[in-house]
């Protein structure tokens, strides 16, 4: 049987090989070390040994950069109690190595490596011993080996340093949203491997019929003998597959497998089908792989959880161009949801329950779709499985972003590696259903003008169009794959056609105002944001104060987008009455901020999904953060959620009022993304801001499953006696969901400025529940946005708006529960929009 010694844990030690970079701190006496964990990296470890400050607090970034510019040597002793057996081999497998690295056993080299993306495995049977054992891992600077390897004539990139010359985690290098970090370590397990006769490299995936009544388990072996020893053949595989729940007993296969790679095609006669959340269950099935030997002995014993999905995107032409739809189980899906970046740019520090909690907020959210991002990294088996179990299409960039890519031979060879290795890995997950070639390549090469940079030069279009899907089609053959994001359907298209294929809408932020999302009815939307800073708490952790001021350094070092201060206080233009007064201090300046990401976001989502089934996805940008910072994250660094994360929660309700406008005029348009027939009463009134309703509609409407209604507003209620002071508001009985307006709309007639909201008057009264706090609102007034904040809390609800005389009940909840009980007297404090309307 296959043994595992794991070697990470605390007992390693690092080092700087030769003289640390400038700005090192005094401790260049020769030999200094520290102690080290594995996984972890080079921060993480001179940060726990008090060498360096947290490079995410304060101004740090910068005084850390020395780190990303040094050799680092890790070092571990390893006890081996006995001489290996014969026929036994030991290898020694490292699942991630950040990222030149050079790896010697007792003092010989065994690998050398220049991918963060890729597994490693190494035969160190020869190398090896009885007793002690010195394992040293070396690490070049990956700053100065791609500043080497670009040379005099980079390739086109952008930030600190050349990425594309190198397999590494792009964002390291900086982003218009996270610092400049480059890292070294072992960052994911290391371990060592014993095995006698065989042992086999295992993945798994599924093929589903669209008509859901036959499945394929497909199980590919890479089974290696050992060279001696005992004989190796009448080797035989056992799959053993597990339906969910008590359904039906497992079903058992054996067959002959030989060294090299072996697949295996297992017909499954109506397996349980996994859906994406909202659709049905995501049923998931349990596997077991086991090497069995002549003797009937058990070599090696893997498993994997797996779903039986059928998936497609739709390309078909219509009168508006092609559509972009993905299909799950033949059915038409509307992918809600947003981009993920890195959660942490020191990715070591990532563990299960991070990503249990993230994926849960973006489920909470009503989200079933993330796009994981090409600029990161191909995140841990705990990512994938949160979303195979609640439900979430995963859309997997591989690792390219927004460079130009060398294609030598080493270099493509590398890409291949690591194509091959990662689908492997990934396959069995249900939850990845498309694979993307690129991030902003190909539109790079198109609009960035990288053709006079670039030459005769390959770019990197030859892996997208032959190397990557290549590695797709034979190990995920029930996944989809898509060339770039943006794209069109078919190569010579520009690939920010709306009309075709998926694409990413900047301009509204980087240009314009968000009434602009409103200009194009796109097919699929893969990216669109807003920034807005994190939330005060997590600005004051990372901070120790708030600044009063936002134009002040502190703050502007958290600001990576050149043009993003001043976006931020020009897009208020329009929206708020005048900005240069809201940016003279801090605390309005971020409540305004706030809102403005928040209702740019919901109305981008809001005007997507009213034009279903022509449009179909729209992925925010973003929905984490790598740091501390002002950008354009759901949720912060801090897993605090922003205004924004309430406000892209109600655009994403299953069922969602909005109002629109439409050609013949103003119109609410119902969307009902459930099973079910929506039959309800809409009334539509318009109010006054301090007298409340002046007018009332109502109707009977019914939105079959899976559509949208469009209900013309008539002019009882469009034509306003006050303009300034009036509001048409639709919602669907019961009424009073006020808290975030789920099934409420609102709508000024006038541009948002110029609305004459009144000063806030919001009365309160606090209940205590438990660790919970009910906090009861009523409003004498129109109020708009109400937010209710306290220390360490988290409101249930948040940005609805309350017409006069209207109540409504907030939940607070504690931001980590069962850490202690509440203050005897917690303050409480009601936000609104109206308050950015009186000085």
């Amino acid at each position: 049987m296959l043994r595992t010694v794991d070697l990470g844990g605390p007992a390693w030690v690092v080092r700087p090989v030769g003289a640390p970079a400038e700005g090192a701190p005094d401790r260049t006496a020769a030999g200094w070390e520290v102690p080290a964990v594995v996984p972890g990296c080079v921060h993480t470890d001179l940060l726990r040994a008090g060498v360096i400050p947290d490079p995410l607090q304060g101004g740090n970034e910068a005084a850390v950069q020395w780190v990303g510019l040094t050799d680092w040597e890790y070092t571990t002793r390893v006890e081996l109690d006995e001489a290996p057996a014969q026929g036994e081999r030991r290898h020694l497998v490292l699942d991630g190595l950040q990222t030149v690295a050079t790896v010697t056993v007792n003092g010989a080299e065994v690998a050398a490596t220049r991918n963060m993306h890729r597994r490693y495995r190494v035969d160190v049977t020869d190398v090896v011993a009885p007793g002690d054992n010195e394992l040293r891992v070396r690490f070049a600077s990956s700053a100065r080996a791609m500043l080497d390897a670009a040379g005099d004539d980079p390739l086109p990139y952008d930030w600190a340093y050349p990425y594309n010359e190198l397999r590494t985690m792009a964002c390291e290098v900086g982003w218009d949203w996270g610092p400049t970090l480059v890292s070294a370590g072992i960052w994911r397990p290391v371990r060592l491997e014993r095995w006698h006769t065989a042992r086999a490299e295992v993945d798994v995936t599924t093929t589903t019929s669209a008509d859901l009544a036959r499945g394929v388990l497909v199980v590919g072996l890479d089974v290696e003998t050992a060279p001696r020893g005992a004989h190796a053949g009448g080797l035989e595989v056992e799959v053993v597959l597990a339906r969910p729940g008590d359904a039906a007993p497992a079903t058992t296969w054996r067959r002959p497998v030989g060294p090299g790679r072996n697949r295996l095609e297992l017909d499954v006669e109506r397996p349980e089908p996994w859906w994406p959340r909202g659709y049905g269950e995501a049923a998931l099935h349990d596997v077991a792989v086991r090497l069995v030997d002549a003797a009937g002995r058990v070599l090696q014993q893997d498993h994997r959880r797996v779903g039986f999905r059928h998936v497609a995107v739709d390309t078909t032409p219509d009168e508006h161009g092609r559509a972009f739809t993905v299909r799950v189980n033949d059915r038409p899906v509307f992918c809600k949801g947003a981009n993920w970046i890195p959660d942490d740019v020191l990715v070591s520090r990532m563990t299960p329950a991070r990503y249990a909690e993230r994926v849960g907020q973006a489920v909470d959210a009503h989200m079933n779709t993330l796009r994981v991002w090409g600029g990161g990294i191909y995140e841990d088996e705990a990512f994938y499985a949160a979303c195979d179990e609640l439900g979430v299409l995963v859309w997997q960039d591989f690792a390219f972003a927004c460079a130009a890519y060398p294609e030598h031979d080493e270099m493509r060879a590398e890409v291949a590696a690591e194509a091959d290795d990662v689908v492997r890995r990934l396959a069995a997950h249900p939850s990845v259903v498309v694979w993307n070639g690129a991030n902003e390549c190909v539109l790079g090469w198109e609009d960035w003008g990288w053709r006079a940079q670039v030459r005769d030069r390959a770019w990197g279009e030859g892996y997208y169009r032959e190397v990557l899907p290549a590695a797709v089609a034979a190990h995920a053959p029930g996944a989809v794959y898509v060339a770039n994001s943006p794209v069109a359907s078919e190569p010579g298209v520009h690939p920010q056609v709306p009309g075709d294929g998926p694409v990413h809408l900047w301009d509204p932020w980087n240009l314009f105002d968000y009434a602009h999302y409103r200009d194009e009815i796109p097919r699929f939307v893969a990216e669109f944001g807003y920034q807005a800073p994190a939330t005060w708490p997590t600005l004051a952790e990372a901070l120790g104060t708030v600044p009063d001021r936002p134009d002040d350094a502190a703050l502007a070092a958290r600001q990576k987008q050149p043009a993003g201060q001043r976006n931020l206080v020009d897009r208020l233009a329009g929206r708020f009455p005048d900005p240069a007064a809201i940016a003279a201090g801090t605390e309005r300046w971020h409540l305004a901020t706030g809102l403005n990401q928040a209702h740019a976001l919901r109305t981008g989502i809001e005007h997507f999904r009213s034009w279903w089934p022509r449009t179909a996805g729209a992925l925010v940008w973003q929905l984490n953060d790598v740091w501390p910072a002002l950008s354009w994250s759901l949720v912060d660094h801090g897993g605090r959620p922003k205004p924004a994360w309430y406000a892209v929660r109600r655009a994403f309700a299953d069922r969602l009022v909005t109002i629109q406008p439409r050609e013949a005029g103003l119109a609410v348009v119902l969307v009902n993304d459930t099973d079910e027939v929506w039959a309800d009463l809409l009334t539509v009134r318009r109010a006054h801001v301090l007298d409340g309703e002046v007018a009332r509609e109502a109707r009977e409407v019914v939105v079959p499953a899976r559509s949208v209604l469009t209900v013309r507003v008539g002019p009882g209620i469009t034509q306003a006696g006050h303009r300034r002071e009036e509001l048409v508001v639709a919602e669907t009985s019961p009424a009073g969901d006020g808290a975030d307006g789920a099934h409420r709309a609102v709508h000024a007639f006038v541009r948002d400025d110029g609305v004459r909201w009144p000063a806030p008057a919001v009365t309160h009264t606090v209940e205590r529940r438990g660790e919970d706090l009910l906090v009861r609102l009523e409003a004498g007034v129109a109020v708009a946005d109400v937010q209710v904040e306290s220390p360490g809390l988290r409101a249930d609800a948040a940005l609805g708006t309350l017409l006069p005389g209207e109540r409504a009940t907030v939940v607070l909840r504690p931001e980590r529960p069962g850490t202690g009980g509440l203050d005897a007297d917690p303050p409480i404090r009601v936000r609104t929009r109206n308050e950015l309307f009186h000085a």
